[in-house]
C-alpha cells in the first residue's frame, strides 16, 4: 500500500478566546502541567508526555525537569510515584497523595490486579497474537535475569512504498502489549528480541526503520503506556484511565489508516 497523506491531528488545538484571537502561547504554569486523566482525594493518574524523565536519577545527565516535581507544584501537596514510564514513554502514569495509599497500590501491582495496556508500533508483520516469553536483566549493573513475559496482539499493519533491505516496500505493525512481568525496558527489549524492533527506539531499535520515520515527520519512540485499570484501595470499585495518544503517535496510527481516538 502507498503511503497515506497524513491527516492533520483530530485533538484539540489552540482555542479561540472571547475576542476571537488564539491562544497559542500558554502560560509557563499552565504549560508545564501534565493532563489528568483521573483524580480523587487519594491518588491520580497523569498523562505524561513523551521525552520527560519521571523522576531525578543517574541517567538525568543534569537534567532539571522532572515529571515528579512538575507534578508537586501542579497539585500543590506531596506526591508519591507508584510505577514509572521510560522517559520516551507516553502515557497513564499513577500516583498517590499519601504513603499509605502508596504502599496499597505498590501491593495491588505487585500482585498483578492491575490491568497495563501499551501501544507500539514496531517493524515488520508479526502473528496476530504473540507471547514472549525471555528472562531480562535488571539493566546497568543489574545482570541477574529473571523471567520476563510480554502478551502481543496486533491491531494492525501497513505496508509503504519505501523501500527497505532487500525488499521494494517496508512493513509495520500497530500492537497492544500487555506485561506480565515489570522488568527494565520489557517491551522494547522483548521486540528486538522477536527481531520486531520497537520504531523510534534508539536503544533497542533499527536505525534504518527509525530513520524512515524520521523522514515522514515522526520524531519520537512509538510505545505509549495506553491503559490503566485497578481496584482502588479504599473503594474497591474499579478505576480505568486511558490516555490518548500525542500529535506523534496519532501522525504514526494514521498510516495504519485509523484516527487517533480520544
Amino acid at each position: 500500500m502507498a503511503a497515506p497523506t497524513l491527516p492533520g491531528d483530530n485533538r484539540p488545538g489552540p482555542r479561540p478566546n472571547e475576542a476571537g484571537s488564539m491562544n497559542e502561547d500558554p502560560t509557563p504554569s499552565a504549560a508545564l502541567h501534565l493532563d489528568v486523566l483521573y483524580r480523587d482525594e487519594v491518588l491520580a493518574v497523569v498523562d505524561k508526555p513523551a521525552g520527560l524523565m519521571v523522576h531525578d536519577s543517574a541517567l538525568a545527565r543534569g537534567e532539571s525537569d522532572f515529571a515528579a516535581d512538575r507534578l508537586r507544584a501542579q497539585f500543590d501537596r506531596p506526591i508519591f510515584l507508584v510505577h514509572r514510564l521510560d522517559r520516551a514513554t507516553s502515557g497513564c502514569l499513577l500516583l498517590a497523595f499519601d504513603r499509605d495509599t502508596a504502599s496499597a497500590l505498590g501491593k495491588v501491582l505487585m500482585s498483578r490486579e492491575v490491568e497495563k495496556a501499551y501501544w507500539a508500533i514496531c517493524r515488520g508483520w508479526p502473528d496476530e497474537a504473540f507471547t514472549i516469553d525471555h528472562p531480562l536483566d535488571g539493566g546497568p549493573g543489574k545482570p541477574l535475569k529473571k523471567p520476563a513475559t510480554t502478551h502481543f496482539q496486533r491491531l494492525a499493519t501497513t505496508e509503504l512504498d519505501i523501500p527497505s533491505t532487500g525488499f521494494a516496500t517496508s512493513r509495520y505493525a500497530w500492537l497492544e502489549a500487555r506485561l506480565e512481568t515489570g522488568r527494565y525496558r520489557q517491551i522494547r527489549r522483548h521486540l528486538k528480541h522477536a527481531n520486531h524492533h520497537l520504531l523510534g527506539d534508539t536503544s533497542h531499535g533499527d536505525g534504518r526503520h527509525n530513520r524512515t520515520f524520521r523522514m515522514l515527520g515522526i520524531h519520537r519512540m512509538l510505545l505509549h503506556a495506553r491503559r490503566l485499570a485497578f481496584r482502588h484501595p479504599d473503594t474497591g470499585r474499579q478505576v480505568e484511565a486511558l490516555a490518548p495518544p500525542d500529535r506523534a503517535f496519532a501522525k504514526a496510527l494514521a498510516l495504519f489508516g485509523h484516527p487517533a481516538p480520544d
